[in-house]
């Protein structure tokens, strides 16, 4: 990964140790984040097509045939088999046994197991985004995710129509620099963290992009954020990443009651068993200090 040693530094967690009598206990660590980033080249149209018939459901199978471009179906189909494969490895369940609900809003979820999940808990949120020809899937226990993949290649008409949406404070940082790269850049890095926080929510684009503001590093990292009214979580963690140069990736989750925690982030397909890079996740932002 590039960028600075914030973002990309390899965390191992540390063995809890044994504590003198009286010592107040450590802040207990919320469960890893699960981000996964597969290329859709990571399957091939054979084996793409042969999964998609054994794990897809009679909904997705139908939605993956409207598709008028082929590569828009490749897109879907290694998406969805995406996050049933890695759903599957979470929860302890057959990729084809998993049920998809989706909200009023259309955002989907796994519908509920009585008795919880094989793998232990009762609660996965998962949140999904892909473009340019990369997968992004990222997964929690007991919170809310939302993230966001980009590719630095947008046309200098897109990049304007987005600057537009963002909060008065945004668009000036984004003017201090010239056009060009930089400024491309500090544009994406905006979109892609309000794209994660507001899937997060729940909203995906029914919230307006300029009733909450980043503040940002000019290099990587979020220094504050003013959360828009119907937050109803408070403080939050938001973690950037350049994974593949050129492809920016933002994840937002509610900071919770314990420690920030690590993200265990996974290049590739779920089939190899390689450990995952650990990433520590940053201080919170937002809401009440």
């Amino acid at each position: 990964m590039s960028g600075n040693g914030r973002a990309d530094a390899v965390m191992t967690l540390i063995e809890p140790v044994t504590r003198n009598p009286g010592q107040l206990p450590a802040p207990q660590q919320a469960p890893p984040v699960k981000l996964w980033l597969c290329p859709n080249d990571d399957l091939t149209p054979a084996l793409r097509d042969m999964l998609a018939a054994h794990w897809l459901d009679e909904q997705e199978r139908h939605t993956a045939g409207k598709f008028l471009f082929e590569r828009d179906r490749r897109q879907y189909l290694v998406a969805h088999i995406l996050v049933r494969r890695a759903l599957a490895l979470e929860a302890g369940l057959a990729e084809a046994e998993l049920v998809m609900w989706r909200s009023r809003r259309g955002r989907p979820f796994l519908r509920p197991v009585a008795g919880g999940l094989p793998r232990g808990g009762t609660h996965l949120d998962f949140n999904l985004s892909h473009a340019g020809g990369y997968n992004l899937l990222g997964i929690v226990r007991s919170r809310r995710i939302g993230v966001d993949v980009e590719g630095l290649d947008r046309d200098a008409r897109g990049i304007d129509t987005i600057t537009g949406t963002f909060a008065p404070e945004e668009q000036q940082w984004i003017a201090r620099v010239a056009p060009g790269h930089t400024r491309d850049r500090r544009v994406l890095r905006l979109w892609t963290l309000k794209e994660a926080y507001s899937k997060a929510l729940g909203l995906g684009l029914g919230l307006p992009f300029d009733e909450f503001a980043f503040t940002l590093d000019d290099d990587r990292g979020v220094r504050a954020f003013r959360p828009p009214d119907q937050d109803r979580f408070g403080r939050w963690c938001f973690l950037e990443l350049e994974p593949v140069p050129g492809v920016l990736v933002a994840v937002a989750v509610p900071a919770g009651d314990g420690q920030p925690g690590v993200l265990q982030f996974h290049h590739g397909f779920p089939w190899a068993r390689a450990a995952p890079r650990e990433v520590p996740l940053p201080e919170p932002v937002g809401g009440a200090v």
